[in-house]
């Protein structure tokens, strides 16, 4: 499933710790993992001074990708390193799709200070941009990312865009073994007691047990033999949440649009948020019709 493994590498705690995660993939996969560094030539302290402190950044990036690769082989994985300069989000991900790369791991928090190129905002960027999947994750201190993922967490509205997602995240389940938990949220209203609410409620409540069963029927088409479903009631994120932790969930695999006008329930924004709140990885995987 996955052969080439894109890790934009910083130095942070937060990478060092997706380093670690990234290399648990490879091993799995017998992937490759690609160390890149992104030289920030967009700040403007840097966009005024001469060339010297370009290649500054640049020499920062080659001394941090190669403690990086100093502990992938520690690791055993195998490796390559690069370091490039432009704007990071854009530079990421059309790094990823010119060399044709299966995923893209980050952390969600990175260094603070001038020199932070990753993380928070530039990780939401690579995940609404890349056509790629994005694996992200929000670091704990003192925690540990968990693979291979026992438990997977599929949250669906119904929509093309989770249905392509849903298709990836069965997929990665069936080839770990992994108990797929599929979830769909009825958002609740205060709708009052108008008969035409009443049905918009029903119709709902159709909506996300349809949505729940397509994707339980897909995995029991690629074998997945244990899958638990899940409708809620209430606030997506809220309620995706609340599943993480009651069903001891190792990884969300969601897509990032949704249900377009005000019946969405997920994706877009409640998947920006998850990205956010999680905390275990979350892989974001971009329609393919709606990828640039």
């Amino acid at each position: 499933m996955y052969e080439d493994v894109l890790l934009p590498f910083d130095g942070s705690d937060g990478a060092a710790a997706a380093l670690h995660h990234a290399a648990e993939i490879a091993h799995w996969a017998d992937a490759t993992i690609h160390l890149l560094f992104v030289a920030d030539t967009t700040r403007e302290s840097v966009t005024v001074v001469e060339t010297e402190v370009v290649d500054a950044l640049v020499q920062e990036g080659e001394d941090v990708l190669e403690d990086a690769a100093e502990t992938l082989r520690t690791l055993g994985a195998d490796y390559d390193t690069d370091v490039v300069q432009g704007n990071p989000a854009p530079t990421i991900v059309e790094y990823a799709e010119r060399y044709d790369h299966d995923v893209i791991v980050m952390p969600t928090h990175g260094r603070t200070g001038i020199s932070r190129y990753l993380l928070g905002s530039v990780t939401e960027k690579v995940v609404r941009l890349a056509s790629v999947p994005v694996l992200s994750a929000r670091m704990q201190p003192d925690e540990q990312l968990v693979f291979p993922y026992d438990n997977i967490l599929i949250p669906t509205d119904g929509s093309p865009s989770a249905a392509h997602a849903a298709e990836y995240g069965v997929s990665l389940a069936a080839a770990l073994d992994a108990t797929v938990h599929v979830v769909s949220v009825v958002e609740t209203r205060s709708l009052g007691v108008d008969v035409r609410s009443t049905v918009s409620d029903r119709e709902r409540e159709q909506a996300a047990t349809e949505a729940v069963e397509a994707v339980a029927s897909a995995a029991a088409t690629q074998g997945v033999t244990d899958t638990v479903s899940h409708i809620e009631h209430g606030t997506p994120l809220a309620k995706i949440l609340e599943t993480i932790d009651s069903a001891d969930i190792d990884a969300v695999v969601m897509g990032t649009t949704g249900k377009r006008g005000t019946e969405r329930i997920l994706l877009g924004s409640v998947t920006e948020k998850t990205v956010r709140a999680a905390p275990i990885p979350v892989i974001t995987v971009r329609d393919g019709e709606n990828a640039n």
